[in-house]
């Protein structure tokens, strides 16, 4: 069986696939109040740079990794308009239905997705572009999933990921603390559920860094590929241009 992390912990990798379903399941009712708690709502400016640097025009169409509640979708479909058209996917189902719920409530209907990265249901070439907001981590094979959304994409398409990642030095021990002592509280008064925002904390520290992502993301056939830290690198934002 093939090794891999689920926080801190070494796992089977079908393992991590079911328990990384479990916390999601368990934080998909409350998950964006948390954004909003854990980041002092930063993770909106966050996304609207992403949509930003997106350079969507009207017509375009994009697919939405890790979609969940379905915020950038929503973001996405005002950028490319009624003549374009946003996929918005996720592998877990509790997440993605949340998301489509929240979405119809607010007028919009998305084609909605139940799918995994690393085996993408479309075809070759298709999207001008993919965006994945804080999903990557929890992947089990982040190189096939990354070869996967360079092959839906259209030459010259950009892929964005959006995740955590390598704060900078100064920052490391007030942001350990926070991870590692206020997270887990938080998920426990809130979400009643501290166990998944340790998992949380703990994939943070196990994902790629800058510097190793993009590399990642070159050897997926990404020729051009940008990062952008934000917040002091508490997120990248790394913007992969297809060859």
């Amino acid at each position: 069986m093939t090794q891999t992390h689920f926080g801190f912990q070494t796992v089977d990798a079908a393992e991590k696939a079911r328990r990384v379903r479990g916390v999601f399941d368990s934080v998909a009712g409350n998950y964006d109040l948390m954004n909003d708690l854990m980041s002092l709502g930063l993770h909106r400016v966050w996304k609207a740079y992403t949509v930003a640097l997106a350079g969507l025009k009207l017509g375009d169409r994009v697919l939405d990794i890790a979609g969940g509640t379905g915020d950038l979708a929503q973001a996405f479909a005002k950028r490319v308009g009624s003549a374009g058209q946003v996929v918005h996917t996720d592998i877990n189902a509790a997440m993605l239905s949340t998301g489509r719920n929240r979405l119809l409530d607010e007028g919009v209907a998305l084609p909605t997705v139940v799918c995994d990265a690393e085996h993408l249901p479309f075809p070759d070439q298709f999207f001008d572009v993919v965006s994945v907001a804080f999903g990557l981590r929890n992947m089990t094979h982040k190189d096939l999933a990354l070869k996967e959304m360079c092959r839906v994409l259209k030459p010259k398409g950009k892929l964005l990921v959006l995740e955590f990642s390598k704060v900078a030095p100064p920052l490391e021990k007030m942001y350990d603390w926070y991870s590692f002592k206020v997270l887990p509280r938080l998920g426990q008064w809130i979400a009643k559920d501290a166990a998944s925002y340790q998992y949380l904390a703990e994939s943070i520290r196990m994902h790629p860094n800058q510097e190793e992502l993009k590399q990642m993301m070159h050897t997926a056939g990404f020729g051009h590929v940008d990062v952008h830290n934000l917040s002091a690198g508490v997120v990248a934002l790394h913007l992969g241009i297809k060859c």
